[in-house]
């Protein structure tokens, strides 16, 4: 069994091979089976995409799925998140899918004998986000060297974007940001929206994330989509070879304009689509 706590612990070489793997999932070609091993998601977070997609792939290679719920767990009696993964290691299950706030929160687990999957750590990483991520770009252009990545809004927070450039860079992509000063950091160089979309391949859009006090006091949302959404005029600006990607969930009316979610440049859905055989090459390397 092997972990995955980042792609950045890969070689190019590996994760292409996940790419593979998901493009045989997706196209039925790829035979592998979990054969009734028992899969843990232990999402700390709340999760739509990333928590489901998991369940649905674990359930399409035959996998048996415990679904945990921590609210209703023994977290609101004082256990630590330690004790909670060491209990379900002691039930006898194979692996654990886990999303947390806490970055890095892997680090704690170094006594934990079965595998673990990171579906998300804090603002740090999102391994399964991010191979969804190259899977959608590699379906579109089939090749990754000199593509011009664009991710653009709320940065310093986005563990899809932390990730993603660092992979994207390695992989031969040109990563650049764009956004309200107040969300950009040193993750790649800063330029201008309105100057870098003319040049992106690839438009990846972030939202907000006010769940970990990200905000902007002096913008109402109307005010930030003109500024720093995507709305119709700037995506008339983009190449015509250009596509339109966004992690999700998305909110529309204040990144995106409600037009431009499935306008056809857009590949935000198809993204949620190859979610389910990305994460079933994760799991296969983990469990093969």
């Amino acid at each position: 069994m092997k972990n995955l706590f980042s792609l950045n612990d890969l070689s190019n070489d590996e994760i292409m091979d996940m790419i593979h793997d998901a493009i045989r999932f997706r196209n039925k070609e790829e035979k592998f089976s979990l054969n009734g091993k028992i899969i843990a998601n232990c999402f700390f977070e709340n999760s739509t995409r990333t928590q489901y997609s998991f369940n649905t792939a674990e359930l399409m290679l035959n996998a048996k799925v415990i679904s945990f719920n921590p609210q209703a767990s023994s977290l609101s009696k004082g256990e630590t998140f330690y004790d909670t993964i060491k209990t379900f290691e002691s039930f006898g299950i194979d692996g654990i899918v886990i999303r947390h706030s806490q970055n890095r929160y892997y680090d704690e687990l170094k006594n934990i004998k079965c595998a673990i999957i990171n579906a998300g750590d804090g603002t740090g990483d999102h391994p399964s986000q991010n191979l969804l991520d190259l899977l959608t770009i590699y379906d579109e252009f089939g090749h990754f060297d000199g593509l011009n990545v664009l991710i653009v809004g709320d940065i310093v927070h986005s563990r899809v974007a932390h990730g993603n450039v660092k992979i994207m860079n390695r992989l031969g992509m040109n990563c650049k940001i764009a956004g309200p000063k107040e969300f950009m950091d040193d993750t790649a160089p800063v330029v201008d929206f309105d100057e870098g979309i003319k040049d992106a391949d690839v438009v990846m859009m972030l939202r907000i994330q006010r769940e970990r006090d990200a905000h902007l006091e002096s913008l109402s949302d109307s005010e930030y989509l003109e500024k720093y959404g995507l709305n119709s005029k700037r995506v008339g600006r983009m190449k015509n070879t250009a596509i339109i990607m966004h992690p999700a969930p998305f909110n529309r009316g204040v990144e995106l304009a409600d037009e431009v979610v499935e306008c056809p440049k857009s590949r935000i859905f198809k993204q949620i689509e190859n979610g389910v055989f990305a994460r079933c090459a994760i799991l296969k390397r983990s469990f093969e």
